[in-house]
């Protein structure tokens, strides 16, 4: 049987499929569904360094091939992750990761520093598609400058693995990857969710309660697979892929588009055991194929 383990910088991973944040709650809520060590990496839901309500209801809808959200990042708070969650995930046999948000650069660095203290959590994925809610109220993904604040502020205080999670709704994803690569990222992970609104004709309202929210699930892959295609080209430090991921071919499209490992994220909805069987499914694909390890697909697409 092929290799399946890849590495995010000295982040070992038994396998390239991933979890993404907020579509897999913890992890414990998906353990009667699928062996959570067979997964690659679990990105626990955002955490913030203060408790979040989340935005009103409704905050979902459903849309053609896809799903939009504005849950709003919905948490208790870091410190009650710290001292009620982390213990119950700590034993999980697979890396851990936690997912964090926030308002201003040092809301990030003080969530990420307390996290950094806990032994069996390896990585964190920054959510730099929060309002900056100090510069009125611009993404700090949206701009190099922005990104790179936050980036800068939490590599000063966190010394384990940093991802950071790139916002689609930029001009040029490539330059915003680069500067977060410049303040000392170890990998980037896109997309996050497209920006997007659903409106219902008979009320005259949005079917969201902030009127537009983040659109996901299969109808965004190809632009993920864009994106991530761009910015493997760019920078020189892993890109973990993700977006409209459901089956083992589409992850196969990005590991050759250039991405070292994908998320999956919306069809954890449908198909509670689908991390698996893409799992299984990329390594029929390589046994078939002849190869002995899935590093020799990571970036083979052909010019």
């Amino acid at each position: 049987m092929a290799a399946l383990n890849v590495n995010i910088n000295n982040l070992e991973l038994k396998n390239p499929v991933m979890t993404a944040s907020g579509t897999f709650g913890y992890g414990l809520e998906f353990a009667d569904f699928v062996p959570l060590d067979g997964i690659g990496g679990i990105i626990v839901k955002g955490t913030t360094l203060s408790p979040r309500e989340g935005n009103d209801y409704p905050r979902m809808a459903e849309t053609p091939h896809g799903m939009l959200n504005c849950v709003g990042l919905q948490n208790k708070g870091v410190d009650y992750f710290c001292n009620n969650i982390y213990p119950q995930i700590k034993g999980i046999d697979t890396n851990m990761i936690v997912n964090v948000s926030g308002s201003s650069p040092d809301d990030y660095a003080e969530c990420a520093a307390r996290i950094n203290t806990l032994e069996h959590i390896p990585a964190i994925e920054l959510n730099i598609s929060c309002p900056n809610v100090k510069d009125g109220g611009m993404a700090f993904g949206v701009t190099c400058e922005g990104a790179s604040s936050v980036v800068r502020a939490v590599r000063a205080r966190y010394d384990k693995t940093l991802i950071v999670k790139l916002s689609p709704n930029v001009t040029n994803i490539a330059d915003i990857a680069r500067a977060c690569e410049a303040e000392g990222a170890d990998s980037v992970s896109l997309i996050n969710t497209l920006m997007g609104m659903s409106i219902d004709i008979e009320r005259r309202r949005s079917r969201l309660s902030i009127g537009t929210g983040g659109l996901s699930g299969p109808a965004v892959k190809p632009v993920a697979l864009r994106m991530v295609w761009q910015v493997a080209r760019a920078v020189k430090i892993p890109v973990i892929g993700l977006g409209g991921i459901s089956t083992a071919s589409d992850a196969i499209e990005f590991l050759m588009a250039g991405a070292t490992a994908v998320e999956i994220g919306t069809a954890n909805f449908i198909d509670p055991a689908v991390t698996i069987k893409v799992r299984d499914g990329i390594g029929e694909w390589l046994d078939v194929h002849g190869c002995s390890s899935v590093t020799e697909i990571i970036g083979a697409l052909k010019d």
